[in-house]
């Protein structure tokens, strides 16, 4: 007897929890969005959807010809900018740009999509200056950028979507790479709470294992044999050639079975820009929803064993008590 009246009440709940997530705001070509990142990628991909559903697209591209093509493919309302997220003289000219573009009208979204993914080995392979390359631009960029046009999106009570990665979940390689995206959940959380009043919505979207230009399986494996050419020649006794060899393996592994269905992410940026009630966060790609995000949740010791228990074994190992 209670079962079917469960499977009821759990149906009415998915059934409203749907009809909620499909309310779509109205007027969205009066809409002006900001997408850091667009030279490829996400971004890239995020500028031409938007572009199509006829919102107000300012893309920002860190090269002249990022934005050159993206210009080719898109309509004549899209426009671009050069920024370096790392150059706060560039994202104070950005900010004026969007300001004089935007006027009255303020900027409705914020995508802080522009990151850097290469500085991917163990952290004893690297040097200060690597974590602090990654953490300019995955982090401190994403802030700068924020903060810059914090009154533009306040003033219409905007949206702020910032991307962080099923790694700012869980730590699951050394690197800045991980501690650069717990930092964008850190950022965003408290960003949100404190917009809560004024409007304005803050959403995380936390991708999975895609096919982006950032993994290539090419610059992954020349930035990861960069950092082990330069270790140390006690260091590369300790871990030995093997240790790197099945390293390397292991990022050749989860590129090749990375999904290349960009707008699965995109999908939900776009949600989150554009619904009347967008998610907190977005969790997107199978593996995130499925393995990141589960393993996440479990005690430390279960984490550790099932991230530890296919990784590569150092060469000289510390004997068991």
């Amino acid at each position: 007897m209670w079962f079917p009246l469960l499977l009821v009440v759990l149906g009415l709940i998915l059934l409203y929890r749907w009809h909620r997530q499909s309310q779509i705001l109205e007027n969205l070509s009066d809409k002006c969005v900001l997408i850091t990142g667009c030279d490829s990628g996400f971004g890239n991909l995020l500028a031409k959807q938007l572009d199509r559903r006829g919102m107000w697209v300012l893309a920002a591209c860190l090269t002249e010809k990022g934005a050159e093509d993206l210009k080719k493919e898109t309509s004549s309302r899209l426009q671009t900018v050069i920024l370096d997220v790392t150059d706060s003289q560039s994202v104070s000219f950005a900010a004026k740009w969007v300001t004089n573009i935007a006027g009255d009208a303020g900027l409705w979204g914020l995508v802080n999509n522009a990151g850097y993914g290469h500085a991917l080995s163990p952290n004893e392979w690297q040097t200060k200056e690597d974590f602090a390359k990654v953490l300019n631009i995955n982090l401190l960029g994403m802030i700068d950028v924020t903060l810059n046009l914090l009154p533009l999106i306040r003033k219409v009570r905007g949206r702020i979507v910032n991307v962080s990665s099923a790694a700012g979940r869980i730590s699951i390689l050394g690197g800045g790479y991980c501690i650069s995206k717990y930092g964008v959940q850190a950022f965003s959380d408290s960003l949100r709470r404190e917009m809560r009043d004024f409007g304005v919505k803050v959403s995380i979207i936390e991708p999975g294992v895609f096919r982006t230009p950032m993994c290539m399986i090419d610059p992954v494996i020349k930035n990861l044999k960069s950092y082990w050419d330069k270790v140390p020649a006690e260091i590369k006794e300790s871990y030995g050639e093997q240790y790197f060899q099945q390293y390397a393996e292991s990022f050749n592994t989860l590129i090749n079975i990375s999904s290349p269905k960009l707008n699965r992410v995109t999908d939900c940026m776009e949600h989150a820009l554009t619904a009347v009630y967008p998610w907190t966060r977005y969790s997107s790609g199978w593996d995130c929803k499925l393995y990141f995000l589960p393993v996440s949740y479990l005690p430390t010791v279960l984490s550790d064993y099932l991230l530890c228990w296919s990784a590569p074994k150092p060469a000289q190992q510390a004997n068991k008590p």
